[in-house]
């Protein structure tokens, strides 16, 4: 085998101009709906989970001087935390929701189109 004829077709392959083929369109459409509900999942759910360790820090003396205020302080940040991570996913399946309706019918029509040939 003429492994030089190989490697030439190899390289001349990874420099080729590429098209687009439907299911790499497809793809790319599946994570434009689905990409706005993860960015604001993952970042709601890490600042309200961030709130809620805020919150437990203060009630539990880690910071702060311990007076009555800063406990309190630090039950009310704690329980916005606590209802901010609960919510969460409740939320992003509303905005998730929103983009398969947004970009659904285009999505369906590509998936037919691909599933005909």
């Amino acid at each position: 085998m003429n492994t030089d004829k190989a490697y030439a077709e190899k390289v001349a392959l990874e420099y080729a101009t590429k098209e687009t083929s439907k299911v790499v369109a497809l793809k790319k459409l599946d994570r434009k709906a689905k990409m706005g509900a993860q960015i604001f999942g993952y970042s709601f759910g890490i600042a309200t989970t961030l709130l809620l360790g805020v919150g437990m820090c203060f009630s539990l003396q880690v910071i702060g001087s311990g007076e009555l205020w800063q406990n309190i302080l630090g039950y009310v940040v704690g329980i916005l935390g606590i209802i901010g991570v609960s919510v969460n996913y409740f939320i992003y399946q509303k905005i998730l929701a929103k983009g398969k309706q947004k970009y659904g019918s285009d999505i369906i029509a590509l998936a037919n189109e691909i599933a005909k040939e």
